[in-house]
């Protein structure tokens, strides 16, 4: 039997080390706006600049503190590796082919998948708050969905739901591996890397604007963003991880409307609100009920 007092720790080193991570990953988007480049440019420099960092700080690891921290951990890095590849693209198209806010809110979807798929796939099934939270949060994408048709969005938001359904699977398949992957989706970059070259016909063909904010992005803010979010399934459970996506969806077209003043539209806000409202709610009852379950655990002592 697992120590309960030791469990209660790694869900909160979980949660610090996932919290961390998503709130980093909330400057991707302003990061790749301001390099003013184009996608596929974008997914070379900003996939190269993460594999670099990877291979760097993994040979530190094993150079200087003799860690033998694996890359890509058997099949199931091999999974996530490719999992995390076409998400990225994916996720690169949806940026310039939508708005932030509807990339943010879509993407938000992420933990209803990841509770589906861990149902699936390990058996873990959802309880019927989180089937409750499921069904509004479908209401809000449609509604973000139905005003993309309108302004034209419409293959952007595809390819953000796409992300979405996505990244779930490699983050319930990092979960259902139980190993560690800090790396791993780091040295999947190298996919959307070779791929984003091979669109954009070379070298030569890279369209760059402000290739600094490029090396920022993926030299420091991606690699420490994706080893929290890939550290954090070790300790909590995928559907948790997912929901520290949320900062991305809060925070992020924050920071767009601060630097690009583009603001979402009013459908988009309710769909966005919505969804927001229904992972917070969520989110609260999840974690009540985590500690709730924890002090279940503890031994009492005889009075």
């Amino acid at each position: 039997m697992h120590d309960p007092v030791q469990q209660a720790a790694d869900h909160r080193k979980g949660l610090l080390i996932t919290a961390f991570g998503g709130l980093m990953l909330t400057a991707d988007i302003p990061l790749i706006r301001l390099s003013e480049s184009d996608a596929w440019s974008v997914l070379a420099i900003r996939g190269g600049f993460t594999v670099l960092a990877a291979l760097i700080a993994w040979s530190v690891l094993r150079v200087i503190f003799k860690l033998h921290v694996p890359l890509i951990p058997g099949k199931a890095g091999l999974l996530v590796v490719t999992l995390y590849g076409i998400a990225s693209i994916t996720f690169m198209l949806a940026v310039y082919n939508t708005t932030t806010a509807n990339l943010v809110f879509i993407l938000a979807f992420n933990p209803m998948f990841s509770a589906l798929l861990a149902w699936w796939l390990a058996g873990e099934k959802p309880r019927p708050q989180t089937f409750a939270a499921m069904i509004v949060m479908i209401l809000g994408v449609l509604l973000i969905v139905a005003d993309g048709m309108k302004a034209g969005n419409l293959v952007g938001d595809l390819f953000a739901l796409a992300s979405s359904l996505i990244l779930a699977g490699a983050i319930t398949a990092s979960r259902k591996a139980r190993t560690d992957m800090g790396f791993t989706p780091l040295f999947a970059a190298i996919v959307p890397a070779l791929i984003g070259l091979a669109m954009a016909g070379g070298p030569s063909g890279l369209v760059l604007g402000e290739p600094g904010w490029l090396a920022l992005n993926g030299l420091i803010i991606i690699p420490i963003a994706f080893w929290c979010l890939a550290t954090g399934p070790r300790y909590i459970s995928g559907p948790e991880v997912a929901m520290f996506y949320l900062l991305e969806t809060i925070l992020a077209p924050v920071w767009i409307w601060m630097i690009f003043a583009e603001a979402p539209t009013v459908t988009g806000l309710i769909g966005g609100a919505i969804i927001v409202t229904a992972l917070v709610a969520h989110s609260v009852w999840q974690l009540s009920a985590h500690r709730r379950a924890v002090r279940s655990l503890a031994p009492r002592h005889p009075v």
